[in-house]
């Protein structure tokens, strides 16, 4: 469906913007907790998802998943270093934050990967065999 506005096209649908609506939902409105961006991408094997996480150490990352949903949660340990110091101004903060995906069935949970890189936290998420597209030629008689 094409949507117009101020008799323009607009290119989304009513689906994709409730589903942008609803999704960005815990995003905007949520009580002062800030939780990362992020990006997914497919390929011909897996859906790639990218979390924007910068000054984060790994160690303070946990993912689980449980019933076909995948949480990914962050929770800073605090480390007060200030003995000889004076803190004038501190203006860096690392808020908890949890978030959680349903994932589809064609997704192989056993193997799922992450990797922390760069401020990136990125999780390889592969398809199952029957989800991978497959090419077969077709002889012509």
């Amino acid at each position: 469906m094409l949507v117009k506005v101020n008799h323009r096209p607009m290119h989304r649908t009513f689906n994709s913007i409730f589903d942008e609506l609803f999704n960005e939902f815990p995003v905007k409105f949520d009580s002062g907790l800030q939780t990362p961006a992020v990006n997914i991408h497919e390929n011909e094997n897996a859906y790639v998802m990218e979390l924007n996480v910068p000054g984060r150490k790994k160690e303070d990352f946990q993912i689980s998943l449980e019933n076909g949903l995948l949480t990914v949660s962050f929770e800073k340990k605090e480390e007060n270093n200030t003995e000889n110091q004076k803190v004038i101004r501190r203006e860096f903060s690392y808020q908890s934050f949890k978030r959680s995906f349903n994932l589809d069935k064609n997704i192989d949970t056993e193997n799922i990967q992450a990797k922390y890189e760069n401020g990136i936290l990125a999780l390889t998420l592969p398809k199952k065999e029957a989800a991978k597209p497959s090419k077969k030629e077709i002889n012509i008689q």
